[in-house]
C-alpha cells in the first residue's frame, strides 16, 4: 500500500454533504466555525465563488475543492450580475437544498442567450469531514490551514498522480445524478464519493506547498514517509535519511523544508504520533509498547511528545475513544 493511501485508512476520515447549492445569483451562505473533530469542504462543479476567510479571499472555479483542517468559520460567495431571488432551503433527503426563483436542474449549463440573459446556477456541494479523537485530528494537524486544489487542471507531468478532467468528469456526474434522484442508498454513495475527493485533495496540484508532502512528486518527501511507516521503531536519523535520497545533510534538509514546512524531525515526530494514536485507540496494548513500536524507549519520553504533538495524553486520548456515543 503506498503511503498516502495508508495515511488516509489511518485518519479513518468520513465525509458527508450537508448542502447542495443551485442559484443563479449573488447569493452568501454562512458557515459557522465547526465543531472538534470536523473540517468542512466545498466542492465547486460549475459558477464562480468566492470564499471569504477571516482576513482573506479566496477565488474559487468550477472543478475547485477547498477543504478547511482548521474548521473556521467562513463564507462562501455566490457570484452573479444581480441578486438571487426567493431563495429557499428546503430538505432533499441526506442534504439541504438550496435554490432561487430561476435554478432549475436542467439549466445548468446553458450559456448567457440560452438562459434568458440570466445568470447560469452555480452547483455547489457544501459538506464536512470527521473522525474521532486519534490519528484524524494528527493528519489534519499536518495540512495547513486551507487546502485548495483544482481537480479540473489535467495531469501534470510532474505531479503524475494528481486528479483532473478524466477523474473529475465522471465523479461529477455521480454526484450529480445521486443527488437529483435520491434513491436509496444515495446518502452511502454520496459519503463514499467524499472520500474519493478528500483522497484526490490531498494528491495536492503543484504549487500547494505544504500539501505535496502527502502524495510529493519528489523522492526526498515520499522516501522518508514510506521509510517511517515501515519501520517506526527504527532510530532514524537525518543522515540516514539524506542517504536514502543520495543527497548531503544539508541538501535534504533545504528540499524537505521547501515541500513540507516543516523540519525533518517535526514531521518524524508527527508521522510517529500519527501511528501511535492508532495503535492507542484500536489495541489494548500498554502505553509502554506503543511507545516502543514508535521507536521510543522511554515511556516518559513518548509522553511529552505525544502531548507535544496532539494536545493530550496518551491515556485521555484512549479514554475519549472508547467513551459511548
Amino acid at each position: 500500500m503506498d503511503a498516502l493511501s495508508r495515511l488516509i485508512r489511518l485518519a479513518r476520515l468520513r465525509g458527508s454533504v450537508d448542502v447542495r447549492c443551485l442559484v443563479a445569483g449573488r447569493h452568501t451562505l454562512d458557515n459557522p466555525e465547526a465543531g472538534t473533530g470536523q473540517a468542512p469542504f466545498h466542492l465547486l462543479l460549475s459558477g464562480a465563488c468566492v470564499l471569504e476567510l477571516p482576513g482573506r479571499r479566496i477565488e474559487v472555479a468550477a472543478g475547485d475543492m477547498v477543504l478547511l483542517p482548521r474548521g473556521v468559520a467562513h463564507r462562501m460567495h455566490v457570484r452573479g450580475r444581480r441578486a438571487a431571488s426567493g431563495v429557499e432551503r428546503r430538505d432533499a433527503g441526506p442534504y439541504a437544498l438550496i435554490t432561487d426563483a430561476t435554478s432549475v436542474e436542467d439549466a445548468r449549463g446553458r450559456d448567457e442567450e440560452e438562459n434568458g440573459g440570466q445568470d447560469a446556477p452555480v452547483d455547489l456541494f457544501c459538506g464536512h469531514y470527521t473522525w474521532e479523537a486519534g490519528p484524524g485530528q494528527v493528519l489534519m494537524d499536518m495540512l495547513p490551514d486551507v487546502v485548495h486544489v483544482s481537480l479540473e487542471s489535467g495531469t501534470d507531468a510532474e505531479l503524475p498522480c494528481a486528479g483532473g478532467l478524466e477523474t473529475l468528469g465522471p465523479l461529477s456526474g455521480l454526484m450529480r445524478g445521486e443527488a437529483r434522484r435520491a434513491a436509496p442508498g444515495a446518502e452511502a454513495v454520496l459519503d463514499a464519493l467524499c472520500d474519493v475527493l478528500l483522497t484526490l485533495a490531498l494528491r495536492g496540484t503543484p504549487g500547494l506547498g505544504r500539501t505535496l508532502w502527502l502524495a510529493s512528486a519528489q523522492d526526498v518527501v515520499r522516501t522518508v514517509t514510506e521509510a517511517v511507516l515501515g519501520d517506526p521503531a527504527h532510530d532514524w536519523r537525518i543522515e540516514e535519511f539524506a542517504r536514502l535520497n543520495s543527497m548531503s545533510r544539508a541538501t535534504f534538509i533545504r528540499h524537505f523544508a521547501r515541500e513540507t514546512g516543516m523540519n525533518p524531525g517535526d514531521f518524524l515526530t508527527r508521522l510517529r504520533m500519527l501511528l501511535a494514536a492508532d495503535m492507542l485507540t484500536r489495541t489494548d496494548d500498554p502505553v509502554a509498547v506503543v511507545a516502543a513500536a514508535v521507536g521510543y524507549a522511554s515511556e516518559s519520553a513518548f509522553g511529552r511528545a505525544f502531548r507535544l504533538t496532539t494536545g493530550d495524553t496518551p491515556a485521555r486520548l484512549r479514554r475519549a475513544a472508547r467513551a459511548p456515543r
